[in-house]
């Protein structure tokens, strides 16, 4: 049949050919038939019912193989198969499994969804919902679809036709042109849908619940983000916390005054911090590559070339690795401490925070504001602090749509660009016969060397388009971080919704139909050189009848590969891959101790990959379940084993790096309504084809308008509820103020908790392996931080060695700042407190960075870091760094840098503001002043009782509401003895970015 319908695109193109030399015009005639033939109908040979069963006999045993494989290597590789078990604490620990081959699977059944929020979080909880929700759709529509469908289709068939038929054939609607029995195809769709909406409707309620659970929870309630917003666009006249208050104000929300704090231009630190991450890593990879073999070292030094940034060197100078990398991260770290250290409030940005009282009336605010742009500005509930690209932050709305519309239109480009690669590798890479037949130098080679070609087909196809796709995430993430996302979360769905739209066009769309569209154009070429016209032409050639063609020739192909996914999911669960490369990497690689490290730790789950396999499987299922059933039975067996091999991987290997709160599900729930609609317009157009009456077609007619009307109702009933805090629900005095103390919120600091990490982020520390220790005099010279670990920069008159970290009392045996890291320190576990590592593991240790713990102002209440205390991070550091440690006695992790008593007590101007003396250089460290009324007492408190005052800082006295302390003020626009020239009034918590300078963490 497809020789016939494409004849006269066949003779087009060997015309063309026979232009040329009339010695080869037989050949490229030949060569063209050829190629149109593959091109047109690339499934009619190669996929039937005998590759379906072939794939079935592979997939099935590969999957219970490594499934079985999985059992027995789990109990004994902590490392790889539950590094969460292993690294997590009490509270987020999973539950403990014993060492049975399959305690795994009673454990995980145990697991109800309460524990899986608490354990892993919310978006975790929402990813298993949303797999179960799958997994029970599919089995219904299996129900249906292969009850219904496959008993119409077999009766219906006209038996002249199928009694020859092969199996596959038999079970699809080919056979049953005018049948009535396509009335049981309109029926089934309506089905589908009533399936779909139920489980979509009973699950956006179920997410509601747990949103509100969310929160009602005290780790929200007690976090600052939660009654924070985040202003954008502010307009230049109103950058200062005094313009962000003015408008919060013009909303008209609420009559409660927020803390403020405008963001303040931090230059090109965020630059020269990565910089010098780059060039720490870049030497740590040298010293590993030159060191692997201490007793033998190379006799020609590593070189590498001067960075471009570099003013020092020419672009592209060779020079020696080891000393050049040395110098610039010394040159590199006193810019950036000079940057920290010049950081001015006066530059203001387009960007602040805005923090209330209560939940209630910042979400109050967000919501009544969420369609308006008071003053041009826009304002939006503030996510977590680490969730926030900075970078992102100042730019405008007209930057950000003109940015989005770029990063669309690349989007775009590279989904058509990929059409042609997609169909080639589709053609002839996945079957090489088919490029002999295409190319005779190629056949000759193919027949001589079978076996080695059969290896390369097995190979190439899978691996070029498995290397594309895994770079695909990467390449979108880059894009939505150019066009403008303000937070990674955001990033993440935008990713999730690029993926699904490629996959859906690149995958789907033009891969099952480019047969039917090709055919389509030689039909319509064969009809115009006939005589007919245009019009005629084109309804002549049939375009609804080879589309639903093409779609049930291609059905067998995607029937074999949802069976390969089974094979997937067993190879995710196996971690066969982290395996494979760890082993490895260690042995021929040569990694450096940071890489080992990282190697042991949790990795982040990517939900949006994920999430868009799951809908693209849904997509494809739909699409195909009414002209193939069986695809029905395969994705429910999918998403039966996922069910249970993604609740093991999240419970137990992954980390949610990043935490939304659940923010995906209504993404997700769109993309189900794109699928269903593909469906039905499936549906609709095998009716049109091969139907007996348009009545049918009639009848299908109110289905995208029920999708529409219930996608409406979801979101008026659903969407705000889960987003916003409902008015009335104020929190109650007893969750705010634990224990009875004051009920007002003194802990918060904004403008320090949502302050740019580059004015604290400790910097990083090359590490070394302790092997190698006893070589560093001979391969480096100089420093790589202050000189003499800060006893020659002006903190000591007393020259004293390092101390060795492992050995106390005893001096350190190497000159320069390096991490020492013995082998038995390589793992996550030992380093799991460290700024530089804990960061990467989301919320799997202790507290989030904005945990408040009002009405205790005796303690540390944020000194408590992700693993528990600070003490242990602190101790760390004072053997590490004195010149940091001296400045780290009265502050937790999040706030060392300046003692926290100097821009809370010294500078405070009653309980209203605080009075900055002019300029913001740092001053030598001394204990808390213990002045009255004090919101912080340093433990050593009578040591410096009766110290002078700073200069300018008034009078210490008790304040009262009867009479404030002179030169205070408690509302906006009284301003105290200093302001700055925007007129910014400094609230009762510090917005200093002073306050972050710090220098290295050890």
């Amino acid at each position: 049949m497809a020789s016939t319908l494409y004849s006269h695109g066949r003779l087009l193109f060997a015309r063309q050919a026979a232009s040329g030399s009339s010695s080869s015009g037989s050949q490229s005639g030949s060569t063209g038939d050829a190629f149109l033939d593959l091109v047109s109908s690339p499934f009619d040979s190669e996929f039937s019912s005998n590759s379906f069963l072939s794939a079935l006999a592979f997939s099935i045993p590969m999957t219970v193989a490594l499934t079985l494989a999985f059992c027995f290597l789990r109990p004994y590789n902590n490392v790889v198969y539950a590094p969460r078990a292993k690294h997590a604490d009490s509270k987020h620990a999973p539950p403990q499994i014993e060492k049975g081959l399959f305690s795994w699977v009673k454990t995980l059944m145990r697991t109800k969804e309460a524990d899986l929020v608490e354990k892993a979080g919310l978006d975790a909880a929402i990813f298993m919902r949303f797999t179960r929700m799958m997994r029970n759709i599919f089995s219904i529509l299996t129900v249906i679809g292969c009850g219904i469908l496959i008993p119409t289709v077999l009766v219906s068939a006209d038996s002249t036709f199928s009694d020859g038929a092969g199996f596959f054939n038999r079970l699809t609607p080919v056979y049953m042109y005018g049948s009535s029995g396509f009335w049981s195809y309109v029926v089934v769709a309506y089905l589908f849908d009533a399936v779909i909406f139920y489980f979509l409707w009973t699950n956006y309620r179920a997410v509601l619940r747990m949103r509100r659970a969310y929160l009602d929870s005290k780790d929200y309630q007690r976090s600052l983000h939660s009654r924070t917003l985040l202003l954008t666009d502010i307009p230049n006249n109103l950058r200062s916390d005094e313009g962000i208050v003015r408008i919060t104000e013009e909303v008209k929300a609420s009559g409660d005054t927020p803390r403020a704090a405008i963001a303040r231009n931090v230059k090109d630190l965020p630059e020269l911090i990565e910089e010098h991450e780059e060039a720490v890593k870049k030497l740590e990879s040298v010293l590993a590559k030159y060191l692997k073999d201490p007793d033998h070292l190379p006799a020609k030094r590593p070189t590498c070339k001067a960075s471009k940034k570099d003013k020092a060197y020419t672009a592209g100078q060779e020079v020696d690795a080891i000393e050049y990398l040395t110098a610039r991260i010394k040159t590199l770290e006193t810019e950036i401490k000079e940057v920290r250290l010049s950081v001015d409030k006066r530059n203001a940005m387009s960007f602040g925070f805005a923090t209330y009282e209560d939940i209630s009336t910042a979400h109050n605010v967000a919501y009544v504001s969420r369609k308006k742009a008071p003053e041009g500005s826009i304002i939006r509930l503030a996510p977590k602090p680490n969730d926030l690209i900075w970078k992102n932050l100042p730019m405008l709305k007209k930057q950000r749509n003109w940015q989005n519309f770029i990063n669309n239109l690349w989007v775009a480009l590279l989904t058509v660009a990929w059409i042609v690669p997609n169909i080639l590798i589709a053609v002839f890479l996945s079957n090489l016969s088919h490029l002999g037949q295409v190319w005779d130098g190629f056949q000759g080679t193919l027949y001589a060397h079978p076996t080695f070609w059969a290896i390369v087909q097995g190979i190439v196809a899978p691996a070029i388009t498995t290397l594309f796709y895994y770079f695909l995430p990467s390449i979108f993430r880059q894009l939505a971080t150019k066009a403008g996302d303000v937070t990674r979360t955001g990033r993440e769905r935008h990713v999730m919704h690029k993926l699904f739209s490629f996959f859906l066009v690149n995958n789907l769309i033009v891969f099952s139909l480019f047969s039917a569209a090709w055919g389509f154009i030689a039909a319509v070429i064969g009809a115009s050189e006939g005589g007919a016209d245009g019009w005629d032409a084109v309804a002549g050639s049939q375009p609804v009848g080879r589309v639903v063609t093409a779609l049930i020739t291609v059905a067998p192909y995607w029937c074999s590969w949802l069976l390969q996914r089974n094979l997937g999911a067993a190879i995710d669960l196996s971690q066969f891959a982290r395996l494979t490369w760890g082993s490895f990497s260690r042995r021929y690689l040569h990694p450096t101790p940071r890489e080992v490290i990282e190697l042991t730790a949790p990795q982040p789950f990517e939900y949006a990959a994920y999430y868009n396999y799951f809908l693209f499987y849904a997509a494809v299922t739909l699409c195909f379940g009414g002209l193939q059933p069986l695809t029905l039975a395969i994705t429910a067996l999918y998403f039966w084993m996922d069910s249970f091999s993604k609740k093991y991987m999240i419970l137990y290997i992954f980390v949610t790096k990043y935490e939304s709160g659940g923010m995906f599900w209504r993404s997700l729930f769109n993309r189900v309504l794109v699928c269903t609609i593909l469906g039905n317009l499936v549906i609709a157009l095998l009716v049109v084809a091969q139907g007996s009456t348009y009545v049918m077609v009639a009848a299908m007619a109110p289905l995208p308008f029920l999708i529409l009307a219930f996608k409406w109702y979801c979101a008026r009933t659903f969407d705000d509820p889960i987003h916003y805090y409902s008015e009335g629900q104020k929190l109650r005095d007893e969750e705010i103020n634990i224990g009875g103390e004051l009920k007002k919120r003194r802990g918060d600091r904004v403008g320090t908790r949502f302050g740019h990490p580059a004015l604290y982020k400790p910097l990083m520390t090359p590490m070394v392996s302790a092997k190698s220790q006893h070589l560093l005099k001979q391969v480096y010279s100089g420093r790589t931080s202050l000189d003499d670990m800060g006893t020659a920069a002006g903190y000591s008159d007393v020259y004293m060695d390092a101390m060795d970290s492992n050995q106390p009392g005893k001096t350190s045996g190497n000159t320069g700042p390096f991490e020492i890291v013995n082998e038995n320190q390589m793992d996550y576990e030992h380093w799991k407190n460290n700024p530089e590592f804990r960061d990467e593991a989301g919320e799997l240790f202790g507290h989030p960075a904005d945990m408040v713990r009002p009405g205790t102002p005796g303690t540390m209440m944020s000194a408590a870091t992700r693993t528990g205390t600070w003490e242990t991070d602190r101790s760390r550091s004072q053997s590490r760094d004195p010149y940091q440690s001296s400045r780290e006695q009265s502050v937790g992790p999040h706030d060392r840098g300046r003692a926290a008593s100097r821009d809370s007590d010294l500078t405070r101007v009653a309980d209203g503001g605080v009075d900055y003396p002019r300029g913001y250089h740092p001053t030598p460290t001394t204990d808390t002043f213990n002045i009255p009324g004090a919101r912080h007492q340093d433990s050593r408190e009578g040591l410096v009782t009766h110290a002078a005052r700073m200069a300018r800082s008034p009078p210490p006295q008790l304040p009262t509401p009867e009479a404030p302390a002179p030169g205070g003020f408690g509302q906006v626009g009284q301003i105290g003895l200093d302001y700055t020239p925007a007129g910014t009034p400094y609230q009762d918590d510090n917005t200093s970015y002073d306050y972050f300078r710090r220098g290295r963490s050890r």
